[in-house]
């Protein structure tokens, strides 16, 4: 049996409630392990043994996470972002994605608390033409989530934030800024490799952070899941001082499996239209959308100085732009960067291609009723049920929303 026949096998038993016979089953503990306890283990699984002469893994990694011991590689958890470079590096398909699937059925099925399902802005589209947003809602309620929430809300409350910071600190064409927010990798790249500009990233959150930060502070004891097309996101979530936001993360093609397990049939399943998110929000799954939205919102607040957008997109370009921001080669007052080609519509587990996924981002996000944050009704009483009633309490008392870069 293959590691993906294991997966697969494993996750309808799951999702059918069997309990997990191995009898006679040819399988390696290591990788059984893996699959039942993913917190244990590294985000970047070895499912076979390697032989290749090239380690092209341990070359394309950007944060010293892979090593050479007594000729196999091995990895340093503490450094890997889950990237994903090293796996499309490796030539013999040698290295796999952490799984979550079992946890998620597990955290759903036995857990005696509400279980919120945290959808990525990029979600519109991945599951096939009869999935709509309403559809997945349907479906996720019927997996036993207790709602789906639309991390792009979130994302509207971040952009409202930054641009009020951007407000705050870019007083004359010499200054920028950096968003801080929804890409981990390009996060990861300037804290670890260029600390001298780190001061210019706003102090804030990613929406992912912010959306289970907020929905655990709203509904105490809940347990929430987050779902997008990205492996970093998996590591985000464990990072030292944002850990708890985020119980689970399941990437769309795990989501699909799940989906699969359970029979869902989209076809079927009746329509349950929410709308929580402006166009702004939405906008942030693929490249250039944290600037359009950062921009439409300075323009709704009448920032006097006209934002310059400059975004670089996947991680080549992502390097580049913040070296010759170090070499104060400044081309705008506000630098976005995308890990993935596209942005998160490209990520590397995503169901369908960038191209497929940005044309359903824009559609999705010229259908919003809402423009800006400030158009959005939803996005106002949440700020106003945390306790925000100034722009002074909104940027400097705002620890739910808050990440120190500088420490």
């Amino acid at each position: 049996m293959t590691f993906e026949e294991l997966y697969v096998k494993l996750t309808k038993d799951k999702a059918n409630g069997k309990s997990l016979d191995l009898t006679g089953l040819n399988y390696d503990q290591n990788h059984m392990d893996c699959l039942l306890h993913p917190d244990k283990h590294s985000l970047v699984w070895k499912v076979r043994e390697c032989n290749c002469s090239d380690k092209g893994c341990v070359s394309s990694c950007l944060f010293d996470a892979i090593e050479i011991k007594n000729g196999s590689i091995s990895f340093k958890n503490e450094n890997c972002t889950g990237c994903y470079e090293c796996i499309d590096a490796c030539k013999e398909h040698n290295l796999e994605q952490s799984r979550d699937t079992i946890k998620a059925i597990e955290i759903l099925k036995e857990s005696e608390e509400k279980v919120y399902a945290l959808m990525a802005p990029a979600f519109v589209g991945q599951f096939g033409m009869e999935a709509t947003p309403g559809k997945i809602r349907t479906a996720l309620k019927q997996l036993g989530f207790a709602g789906m929430i639309e991390v792009a809300a979130f994302a509207d409350i971040l952009t409202l934030k930054e641009a009020l910071e951007f407000k705050k600190n870019i007083e004359n064409d010499m200054q920028f800024q950096l968003t801080s927010c929804c890409c981990p990798v390009w996060i990861s790249l300037i804290k670890r490799n260029y600390r001298d500009i780190v001061n210019h990233l706003p102090p804030s959150v990613s929406p992912m952070i912010a959306c289970g930060r907020i929905v655990k502070e709203l509904h105490p004891g809940c347990k929430t899941i987050f779902i997008g097309p990205c492996l970093a996101k998996k590591a985000e979530s464990k990072e030292k001082d944002l850990i708890g936001a985020i119980d689970c993360v399941l990437t769309f093609q795990e989501l699909k499996d799940i989906f699969n397990a359970f029979q869902v049939d989209f076809s079927k399943l009746e329509e349950n239209t929410k709308e929580h998110s402006s166009t702004a929000g939405r906008l942030y799954a693929r490249t250039g959308g944290v600037s359009e939205a950062v921009s439409f919102s300075a323009d709704r607040l009448q920032v006097k100085r006209k934002l310059r957008p400059v975004y670089a997109n996947g991680v080549k370009e992502c390097k580049e732009l913040l070296t010759s921001i170090l070499n104060n080669d400044i081309k705008g007052n506000f630098y976005e960067g995308m890990g993935c080609l596209g942005g998160c519509v490209g990520g590397p587990k995503s169901v369908i291609n960038e191209d497929e996924g940005k044309e359903f981002v824009n559609q999705y996000a010229d259908k919003a009723s809402y423009h800006t944050p400030l158009d959005n009704p939803y996005v106002i009483e949440i700020i106003h049920r945390l306790n925000f009633h100034t722009v002074n309490d909104f940027l400097e008392k705002s620890d739910i929303l808050t990440r120190y870069f500088t420490d």
